[in-house]
């Protein structure tokens, strides 16, 4: 006999709630939304209408879905950063199981209180760290622990933002701004010192530094003539942050998706809203006449328990959009990550083994982000929710709290100028 679908609310109908909600489209049997909170009409409205949603159900305000009776089994929270741990609390102690995009909140003092009221309410707690979910990137972990390179010793990871990415998501963005959202390490990078911890395998990290600044992205880089908008400007063309070529030209050969989707709250995107938005909004800015403030290329250098070490690299400037790059040195070999395929180095044999997985999301699925892992993330959640099995969750509270809190720490050591210690108490 099949269980009937696990009921959702979305909170949040942007970018990510449209995502994850998504799932009920592919998996009916399995997930059905039946509420969703966003004060944006245009969003709301769109995701009530695609999963039929009963009025009674929809709200621009989450607050009096969780004063109701509960009416659902889990919670999708897609808030903005900073409005995730006040509804997070709200619905873990209103016993609903959680999906919290990530970060899971911009200080470690809601973190912590998120995980303290799902772990006191036995809810579960999934946070989105999508690329845990990565099938080729788990199978980096399953190698590891079964030996394939011996003893851990060195992990050096590259995350290469991408410059139009940047540009749209941390220069004229949501995330531009750190008293608007959270800084760069914490916005972008918590998915990779996340990754880092868990390769980590268990050993606590002691010791952390870390550098960054915001590079070319200021106002005394401006070209000389530039003007303060893109569709204005007689330097546009040759300038590759240029928003007609982010945005217009996409819209021209029919592609509307990410990132042109976000830029259009309230309509969907054509040549004729996609040009006024470009012309009135946050996005037609000058890249350099923004109010944006956070990193635009950052290190963190890591010591573990036992002597491994750790380096992480974020760069905005690069030609590859989030494909992370990561080469792991043990006691008996070398494994490397392209973002396609794993190799094996084995210093004993000499010789290479290569591993790939299938990691496609069903072709109707129709949204493969983060390379099919937002799929993945779904399936697992959806599934632990179906099964009252919270080991299939692998982006689960104790953890992912522990690498939230090296977060902190990380930024806390570039803003200081110094090498933080971290104590037993700080990671926990």
């Amino acid at each position: 006999m099949n269980s009937p679908p696990v009921r959702v609310i979305v909170v949040g109908a942007g970018c990510r709630g449209e995502i994850y909600s998504h799932f009920a489209s592919v998996h009916p049997g399995r997930m059905t939304v039946v509420g969703v909170a966003d004060p944006r009409r245009f969003a709301r409205s769109k995701l009530q209408q695609k999963h039929k949603i009963e009025d009674e159900n929809v709200f621009e305000d989450w607050h009096p879905m969780v004063e109701r009776e509960k009416f659902a089994d889990a919670v999708l929270v897609c808030t903005p950063d900073r409005l995730h741990k006040e509804p997070a609390v709200a619905f873990a102690t209103k016993g609903y199981h959680v999906l919290l995009e990530k970060p899971m909140a911009t200080t470690a003092e809601d973190c912590k209180a998120i995980v303290e009221a799902c772990l006191q309410s036995g809810v579960m707690l999934s946070v989105g760290h999508v690329l845990r979910y990565d099938p080729l990137i788990h199978k980096i972990k399953e190698l590891i622990d079964a030996g394939a390179v011996g003893d851990v010793i060195h992990i050096q990871h590259l995350e290469p933002v991408g410059f139009y990415h940047f540009a749209h998501s941390f220069v004229r963005g949501n995330w531009r701004n750190e008293a608007e959202s959270s800084f760069a390490l914490l916005a972008k990078s918590c998915h990779d010192i996340d990754l880092i911890h868990h390769w980590a395998g268990g050993r606590r990290c002691v010791k952390v530094t870390s550098f960054g600044s915001v590079s070319h992205f200021q106002k005394e880089n401006k070209p000389a003539g530039a003007g303060d908008r893109c569709l204005d400007c007689a330097r546009e063309e040759t300038c590759p942050y240029s928003a007609r070529k982010i945005y217009l030209d996409r819209v021209k050969k029919g592609q509307t998706g990410w990132p042109v989707s976000v830029i259009c709250p309230d309509s969907l995107p054509d040549m004729e809203s996609v040009t006024e938005a470009l012309r009135t909004g946050p996005y037609g800015r000058c890249v350099y006449e923004c109010d944006n403030d956070v990193c635009s290329n950052q290190v963190v250098n890591m010591e573990f328990e036992g002597g491994l070490t750790a380096a992480f690299s974020m760069v905005a400037f690069t030609e590859e959009i989030c494909q992370r790059v990561t080469t792991i040195y043990g006691s008996k070999g070398e494994l490397s990550y392209n973002g396609c395929e794993i190799r094996v180095f084995d210093f004993l044999t000499q010789k290479s083994t290569r591993h790939q997985t299938c990691n496609n999301p069903p072709k109707n699925f129709g949204m493969s982000g983060h390379g099919g892992a937002d799929y993945h993330l779904m399936d697992a959640f959806i599934s632990a929710v179906a099964n009252n099995d919270p080991s299939l969750i692998r982006s689960g509270p104790k953890e992912t709290l522990q690498s939230h809190l090296l977060v902190f720490e990380a930024e806390r050591s570039r803003l200081e100028s110094r090498v933080v210690h971290l104590s037993d108490a700080s990671q926990n």
